[in-house]
């Protein structure tokens, strides 16, 4: 996690928080492996929300969602966590300013 908002709540009273997701990984593509980076807003709500919201920059995560639009005028992709799934011991590296 690269970015983190601090927690808010819908006018529904729903706990949400924002936040940046950095994603690494080596994956296979036409026979030969690729190395993957990609930046990608994501949002969580109500449990989830609660439990990233006290969580430290840079820790590892698991994370299962889906993509939607960010909202009615915006197209752009952001993903909705669904399940969180801390990963022990994994930390990212802070990026160079």
């Amino acid at each position: 996690m690269l970015e983190l908002s601090a927690l808010r709540y819908t006018p529904a009273g729903v706990p949400a928080v924002e936040f940046k997701l950095r994603h690494e990984s080596r994956q296979d593509e036409a026979g030969s492996p690729r190395a993957v980076e990609a930046e990608i807003g994501a949002i969580a709500f109500d449990r989830q929300a609660r439990l990233l919201a006290g969580t430290k920059l840079n820790t590892g995560l698991k994370l299962e969602g889906f993509l939607a639009a960010k909202s009615r005028r915006s197209k752009k992709l952001v993903l909705h966590v669904t399940n969180i799934e801390f990963v022990e011991g994994e930390t990212q590296d802070a990026p160079a300013a």
